[in-house]
């Protein structure tokens, strides 16, 4: 089991549908959620993409320095960007970050932003150059020459010149619902990302998706993007969900249920059948034991948390995990401080890859502050420090 976190560069705070509590995104802030992941024992994070969002890989570009282990899910948005292009911008942060990039495909599933962009094609003709970029990409990024005429695209001697650190390039990781984006993740994908639906739609999508990688002589791993609201017990876990959706009204929620209604995105589509009419009722909002839909009644995307006790918590992913579900990307509001309590509270009760291990510095008071020079009995480690 793998957990990465989330870089939230579309903004962030502590309530949801309001400027209530809301933090701006400053370099700083963002230094120090990826400075947080890098040292509490996450694989890495999740940088999203879009206009409502900071450029991706300019933010992560901005953070290889300020980071040494911590891996960056950076998305390669086909039909914006040449195929070509996307090789070479993969080499480069591959190489500067010392292998520690992971490509995030998004073929993108909002009409007017994709508009926006100069985009329009229809939903599946938009696989379809997903496809194509992706067959190009390939080729170029495990150093071959690329000669390809498809419907979308025509690449005539595309390569880049400098090679990339993970051979024979980034593992792609992708997210798609449709037939039309699960045939291409069966022909090119290494990991396949569902949004955090209940356990038995989650089984059915990764059974769908062994068969169709299989009929391409492929195998495939998954992952699932959450948010987790993890405490010490369960009362308060779900005091912290309510209070994130405090400042909800019906009207802000009618407005975002309409916006996200006219996606033409499949994933979409089942994110908003979750929210069942857009009640803030708990009774209607926990869609599966500990799966709570309330962060989707205002956000597109990732819509689910799961919310509970630690045990609570390790028992939905475990149960998940049992699926074939072996990444957990996960985030939470605000994502700094959440970052600290995800890793202290629930890391060390996982069967991470790389386990975390809590070392004791040389230097520490047993109760996390020493208060009032006031003395207390004191552990025995060997070459301990104590302050005069």
């Amino acid at each position: 089991m793998q957990v990465l976190w989330f870089i939230p560069t579309h903004g962030d705070g502590r309530y949801l549908g309001t400027r209530q509590g809301g933090r701006s995104m400053t370099l700083d802030y963002l230094q120090q959620i990826a400075q947080a992941v890098d040292s509490l024992g996450y694989t890495g994070a999740l940088l999203p993409t879009g206009r409502s969002c900071e450029d991706a890989w300019i933010v992560a570009a901005s953070l290889i320095a300020v980071t040494k282990k911590m891996k960056f899910l950076v998305a390669i948005r086909p039909g914006i960007i040449s195929p070509t292009l996307s090789a070479r911008m993969t080499a480069t942060f591959d190489r500067l970050s010392q292998g520690r990039l992971i490509i995030n495909v998004v073929t993108g599933g909002d009409p007017l932003e994709l508009a926006g962009d100069g985009v329009h094609l229809s939903h599946d003709g938009r696989y379809e150059l997903t496809n194509e970029f992706l067959t190009v990409w390939r080729q170029i990024t495990a150093g071959e020459v690329a000669n390809f005429q498809g419907e979308h695209l025509d690449i005539k001697n595309g390569k880049i010149v400098f090679p990339l650190v993970q051979q024979p390039h980034p593992p792609l990781w992708f997210g798609g619902s449709s037939p039309a984006a699960m045939d291409v993740a069966a022909k090119h994908i290494d990991v396949y990302l569902t949004w955090g639906e209940p356990p038995q739609q989650v089984s059915e999508k990764i059974q769908k998706m062994r068969e169709l990688a299989a009929a391409q002589g492929r195998t495939i791993r998954f992952g699932i993007r959450l948010h987790v609201i993890v405490r010490e017990t369960e009362s308060e876990a779900w005091d912290a969900a309510n209070n994130l959706i405090k400042y909800l009204d019906e009207d802000t929620i009618a407005a975002a249920q309409k916006a996200l209604a006219n996606a033409d995105s499949e994933g979409q589509r089942r994110m908003v059948q979750l929210h069942q009419g857009g009640s803030k009722d708990k009774d209607q909002l926990e869609i599966s034991p500990n799966l709570w839909a309330g962060i989707g009644l205002v956000r597109g995307g990732a819509g689910t948390a799961l919310v509970g006790s630690v045990q609570q918590v390790v028992d939905r992913m475990l149960e998940y995990y049992k699926l074939g579900i072996e990444t957990f990307i996960f985030s939470g509001y605000p994502h700094l401080e959440e970052a600290y309590r995800v890793a202290e509270l629930l890391l060390p009760e996982l069967p991470l890859e790389s386990p975390v291990v809590n070392t004791p510095s040389p230097v520490f008071s047993p109760i996390g502050e020493i208060i009032g020079n006031q003395s207390f009995p004191q552990p025995k480690v060997e070459n301990l420090t104590t302050a005069s």
